[in-house]
């Protein structure tokens, strides 16, 4: 039975990013690659951030082809880590993804000493790990590690849809990892003080930026925007506005988007108009973001200002439909922020608004997209000059 491999890598991508802790993940990863591709055995090479060193962390396979976890470490220095890491030093050996067959084949041809010479040493270190494929795993511009498959048990070479698939859920594997990274950071920082806890959190939400090309800055303007609207509403002594309110205000103002690290990236950054099928995917963040936050105890208090922070007034958003005052205040106020930052932003398929044509869009739209006094109280910050 044929693989649907684009339905795979979404239900891999939406399971990573449940899982905070790296250590399950990568045996997650690994697991799900043994079973779905039917390859003999598979392994990842981790950075160590503290060794600064790649080691073995987790090799599955049938008995015999295990290498113990943390038994095997690969220096900087290792030919395939040297080439993984900077492969535009070595164009003639291509891709940065090696399939085995492909380097011998390469290896006939006439080459650089010092290409061929690497290219001989990167095949020797894939025959030490019974590697068929060896594909890379960055964050960013960091080679976080090495995802290593032996062949298949077919004996089959791997197709090109099967490498695509390896590769694409390797990009999302780094994202998960660092996602599950930050969060075990987090929790460590929640038992320390509320200043460390505000700067990993921000270095969370900067993983989402990572992913979302058409949105660098967006949470840290969508945050203040909301916090400024927050203190405002104190100072009117709004309903339900306290101090502790504002604090997690400006937490769930930085994390709104944090289910968006479940979203493809070819669909955050599609360079025109979204199909159906991708509107329902990206309209899934919100649930996403909630239940990744909720298992969180200290950061219960955000999690509805994440999951309805794209309700309207009028009961048309979503993803419940909750209309007027049954949209949490907390989530009310993160949606006006956040349109107003979307209106105001360069996207692919519109230029930006101006502050006043947003304003005005605004105005247009209150009592039907936007709670009729938030919009009120915005209104007066921008005449203020306050943003």
């Amino acid at each position: 039975m044929a693989i649907n491999y684009k339905k795979e890598l979404e239900k891999a991508a939406k399971g990573m990013i449940l899982v905070h802790r790296p250590d399950v993940l990568i045996k997650m990863i690994v697991r799900t690659i043994v079973q779905k591709a039917r390859v003999r055995h598979a392994g990842i090479l981790l950075h160590d951030q503290d060794k600064d060193t790649y080691i073995l962390t987790v090799s599955r396979g049938p008995t015999g082809l295990k290498i113990p976890a943390g038994f095997c470490r690969v220096d900087k220095d290792n030919p395939l880590i040297r080439y993984l890491s900077n492969p535009s030093r070595y164009n003639q050996l291509g891709p940065f993804l090696l399939v085995r067959d492909n380097l011998k084949r390469l290896l006939r041809r006439r080459l650089l000493p010092e290409t061929k010479k690497l290219a001989k040493d990167i095949l020797y270190q894939m025959e030490i790990f019974g590697a068929q494929v060896c594909i890379p795993s960055f964050f960013r511009q960091e080679l976080l590690g090495v995802l290593f498959l032996g062949d298949k048990n077919n004996k089959r070479p791997f197709k090109q849809e099967e490498l695509d698939f390896f590769f694409a859920l390797a990009s999302d594997a780094a994202m998960a990892l660092q996602n599950a990274r930050l969060f075990q950071g987090l929790q460590l920082q929640l038992e320390r003080n509320e200043r460390l806890f505000l700067s990993t959190t921000k270095a969370l939400a900067g993983a989402i930026e990572a992913k979302d090309h058409y949105t660098r800055g967006h949470t840290e303007r969508v945050t203040q925007l909301s916090f400024i609207l927050g203190e405002k509403l104190l100072q009117k002594k709004f309903s339900g506005m306290t101090t502790d309110f504002l604090s997690e205000l400006r937490i769930a103002g930085l994390l709104h988007d944090i289910g968006k690290i479940g979203v493809p990236e070819s669909i955050l950054n599609k360079n025109g108009e979204l199909s159906d099928e991708e509107r329902r995917i990206i309209q899934e963040h919100p649930i996403i973001g909630a239940r990744i936050i909720e298992p969180i105890a200290e950061l219960s208090f955000v999690a509805k200002g994440v999951k309805y922070h794209h309700e309207r007034y009028d009961g048309r958003g979503y993803p419940e439909g909750l209309q007027g005052d049954g949209i949490p205040l907390i989530a009310a106020i993160i949606a006006v922020a956040d349109c107003f930052d979307a209106m105001t932003s360069d996207r692919p398929y519109r230029q930006a608004l101006t502050r006043q044509q947003a304003i005005e869009e605004m105005l247009a739209k209150k009592g039907s997209q936007f709670h009729p006094q938030l919009v009120d109280v915005f209104v007066e910050l921008y005449q203020e000059g306050r943003f």
